[in-house]
């Protein structure tokens, strides 16, 4: 009976549910590694996207945010927003290299870690509090970071993911920022509902309709409400809202490459066929990708003839997840590998030296139209299948499975 109460009276804070959960994000990332190169760029208002008025903003700095300019933005509205910024077009490929050197960092130092983003990253510390302090340690990985590097970078450290997230974004910029076990919601409480992650426009506007801006009011409403309003997503609101957070901090990994292949049943020498088939797995595969939020930087394009004899040619391109980016490289490909004329047996298209991201397509590339075409598109294909739109010399191709694996040529 003794120990039975004495296990009563353990506080709550030293229950092994008492996570330690960093998020790191480094700040202005993209501005950040223009100004290591240029320091020209320093204190001034920089945009990062495409330099046509049809353009979208990928990044801006903090100067250029106080005029209202913020990420996806048109960039002609961020340059009427703020006529004196300067507009980089950008490098992905420097970009995803810093990223590169930030995770080994990371790597190096800690146990557990998740790359969410190319700069933005979950560590699990849990139980490290026993022989260190975990915002101790995560202060000095940070300082590491920022001296190896140059590049600033501000963190939260708080039970979970979401409250975690959302500290660091009080931090910034280039600072850090612990919420103790136990004051999740009173720090929530006073922010605005947009500072919760996943709440966006849409979902913002609404709450905003029913009287709803700050965050204290979200965690004071009944969370059937929420469920009648926004379905199975409500109770996830009110949950992150009142700072609940079961998720779980998932190993970093990243796949080398994503292919897909296609042996006939027939032999064919049917050069439109063939192209068919390449598209369709083309726009599959470069769908896939954006629903992992990757791009890639080298397109792979293989035959096999009747003979078994084999033969695959590839190309470097500027990262980029787009379809008609991509079937473009794959059909000029195939134009320069199938040279014998004869039976073909199988074909395959691979897309390697992929990076993560949160940037779904090539925003230095894209317009705006163009970028809300591929996400409409990828949630039709996502909510009824694979090829429920798509080219119409894909309709003739069957469903294609997809075979992605890591670091193994086709």
């Amino acid at each position: 009976m003794i120990f039975t109460v004495l296990l009563t009276y353990i506080p709550k804070k030293m229950t092994p549910e008492n996570r330690k959960i960093v998020h790191m994000d480094l700040d202005s990332f993209f501005v950040s590694v223009e100004r290591l190169y240029d320091s020209k760029l320093n204190g001034k208002p920089i945009l990062i996207g495409g330099s046509g008025d049809r353009g979208v903003v990928a990044s801006c700095s903090y100067e250029a945010r106080k005029f209202g300019v913020h990420s996806a933005m048109p960039m002609r509205t961020a340059r009427q927003l703020c006529p004196e910024a300067m507009i980089i077009r950008g490098d992905f490929e420097k970009y995803s290299q810093k990223s590169h050197d930030v995770t080994e960092i990371i790597r190096e130092d800690v146990p557990f870690f998740e790359k969410s983003s190319i700069d933005e990253f979950y560590i699990d510390y849990t139980g490290m509090d026993r022989f260190f302090g975990c915002f101790k340690m995560a202060k000095e990985l940070r300082q590491r970071i920022l001296e190896e590097t140059g590049l600033p970078i501000s963190l939260g450290l708080s039970e979970n993911k979401t409250v975690s997230k959302v500290a660091t974004g009080e931090a910034k910029p280039n600072n850090a920022k612990e919420i103790p076990f136990g004051f999740e919601k009173p720090f929530l409480a006073p922010l605005s509902v947009r500072k919760i992650p996943m709440i966006g426009e849409k979902t913002s506007h609404t709450l905003y309709n029913m009287g709803v801006r700050k965050v204290q009011t979200l965690q004071n409403m009944p969370s059937e409400l929420l469920e009648a309003t926004f379905g199975k997503n409500g109770r996830m609101i009110w949950e992150k809202a009142n700072g609940i957070d079961r998720s779980l901090v998932t190993p970093y990994s990243e796949a080398k490459s994503i292919s897909s292949e296609n042996t006939f049943e027939q032999d064919t020498i049917d050069v439109k066929m063939l192209e068919a088939n390449m598209i369709a797995m083309t726009e599959q595969l470069a769908s896939k990708l954006r629903q992992k939020q990757q791009l890639t930087a080298c397109v792979s394009v293989k035959i096999r003839y009747s003979d078994f004899d084999t033969h695959t040619i590839q190309q470097r391109v500027p990262y980029t997840s787009t379809d008609h980016t991509l079937i473009t490289v794959v059909k000029g490909l195939f134009k320069k590998l199938y040279n014998r004329r004869m039976l073909i047996r199988l074909i395959g298209v691979r897309f390697s030296s992929l990076v993560h991201g949160n940037y779904q397509i090539n925003l230095f590339e894209d317009s705006e139209e163009q970028i809300r075409l591929y996400q409409a598109l990828d949630r039709l294909n996502i909510k009824y299948g694979d090829k429920t739109v798509c080219r119409a010399i894909g309709m003739q191709v069957g469903r294609r499975r997809f075979n992605p694996f890591n670091g193994v040529g086709i």
